[in-house]
């Protein structure tokens, strides 16, 4: 992923991307997470579970074929009806995890936010992607 990638997606996602996952995308751009860190729990019920959402990966930047990145955030975000501004790091419809621009502006630090389209659902899981990705956990410890 290069420094132009990076300043192509803002443009066209019309945001600034947090620095700790741009951090992340640095090492891998996008793809499977490990399974010592695939789940966040949550303090209330989701769609998806009790106690727990699923983070089997995180989008990258850029266009792969038969690969959903965060370019198609806009897309996506029109097809399943999700409040905007938000920007798609994970999920494959109706659920998703998203950075939450709405209360920080386009420009300031997003929350984590999990959406189930489906519901009409949505659960704020972490206040920035720093304490996200601190928080997440294996899904085995919820079995």
């Amino acid at each position: 992923m290069t420094d132009q990638a990076v300043r192509d997606a803002e443009r066209l996602l019309d945001v600034t991307l947090p620095g700790s996952l741009l951090d992340l995308l640095r090492v891998q751009n996008g793809g499977q997470v490990t399974g010592a860190r695939n789940a966040f729990r949550t303090d209330r019920p989701s769609s998806w579970s009790e106690d727990h959402v699923p983070f089997d990966h995180v989008m990258g930047i850029g266009h792969r074929e038969g690969t959903v990145s965060l370019l198609d955030s806009p897309y996506l975000v029109e097809e399943w009806g999700l409040p905007s501004p938000v920007v798609l790091l994970s999920g494959d419809g109706p659920c998703w995890i998203a950075l939450d621009y709405r209360a920080c502006g386009r420009h300031g630090e997003p929350s984590l936010a999990w959406f189930d389209a489906d519901f009409s659902v949505e659960l704020t899981l972490a206040a920035d992607f720093g304490s996200f990705v601190a928080g997440l956990t294996s899904a085995s410890d919820f079995d």
